[in-house]
């Protein structure tokens, strides 16, 4: 008998505001406490994207976080304080001379278990490209039991990167993001289809509301491994938890055996 994986998940939409990091963090905290409500079972909240201070590109060395510090000590009394996990959700930071988009995750004892550097580097709109360091390996990480990854918004499009996570075992893969309000319906579709074709739950978190003179969409979301809509946020500031059992992902992994049945000399294309 599988052992059981269930856990909630919130979607801590909020809209970020540009260049000040002070303003954003009380927004996290003013979320946590109309929002959150206590639970038994592991809880693993994801922000979006550049929560701490946006895309204010034009100032990033006067606003990255060295090591992500601030960051880690803010989500780190939070996750204490609350007894949960943050396993989403960008900062800019600065580590050795160079400036990265870096998801944190944190566990209950306020511990900075793993990060992420984005991997793809936005080439238009928020220009990231040639302002970040690319990072390049995946994050995975055990949570309570529970086989997660993460990765950051222009990764999505990459379906050979996701791919990966799955192959290594991923159960559930958060995703944060920073999506302009007018591609909305690209946004859940990709997110959709990988939930359906790696046979994971997706939970996804999007900033919301104007940023600068960007408007960024909301619309927050779970997916189910078969592409339902178990929870979502509306456009704007705001907050759902959705309760996930990831117990027969891997049982339905080997009766459909989309992982094994692969032909990747095949594939070589893929990587050239």
């Amino acid at each position: 008998m599988a052992t059981e994986k269930k856990f909630r998940t919130g979607l801590v939409q909020i809209p970020v505001k540009l260049g000040d990091r002070k303003e954003n963090q009380e927004t996290v905290r003013r979320w946590m406490k109309e929002f959150y409500k206590p639970a038994e079972m592991t809880t693993a909240l994801v922000l979006p994207e550049l929560w701490d201070v946006g895309y204010a590109l034009d100032s990033v060395p006067r606003l990255a976080d060295p090591n992500a510090a601030q960051a880690v000590e803010f989500l780190g009394a939070l996750a204490k304080q609350h007894n949960c996990w943050f396993a989403g959700g960008s900062v800019m930071t600065e580590d050795g001379g160079k400036h990265y988009n870096r998801t944190l995750v944190i566990n209950p004892k306020g511990e900075l278990v793993t990060h992420y550097d984005k991997v793809h580097l936005v080439p238009f709109i928020t220009v990231e490209d040639g302002v970040f360091e690319m990072g390049d390996k995946p994050c995975i990480f055990d949570m309570d039991g529970i086989k997660a990854g993460t990765v950051i918004c222009y990764d999505i499009r990459f379906p050979e990167w996701i791919r990966i996570y799955a192959l290594r075992g991923v159960e559930v893969f958060f995703i944060c993001s920073q999506w302009t309000r007018n591609r909305m319906d690209l946004y859940r579709t990709m997110i959709r289809a990988h939930a359906i074709e790696n046979m994971f739950y997706t939970v996804a978190v999007n900033n919301c509301d104007l940023s600068g003179d960007i408007d960024f969409g909301g619309e927050s979301f779970v997916s189910s491994p078969t592409g339902e809509v178990i929870a979502e946020c509306s456009g704007t500031y705001d907050g759902k938890f959705a309760d996930i059992d990831a117990t027969s992902i891997d049982e339905n992994r080997k009766f459909l055996k989309v992982i094994e049945k692969r032909r990747p000399t095949l594939y070589r294309e893929l990587v050239s």
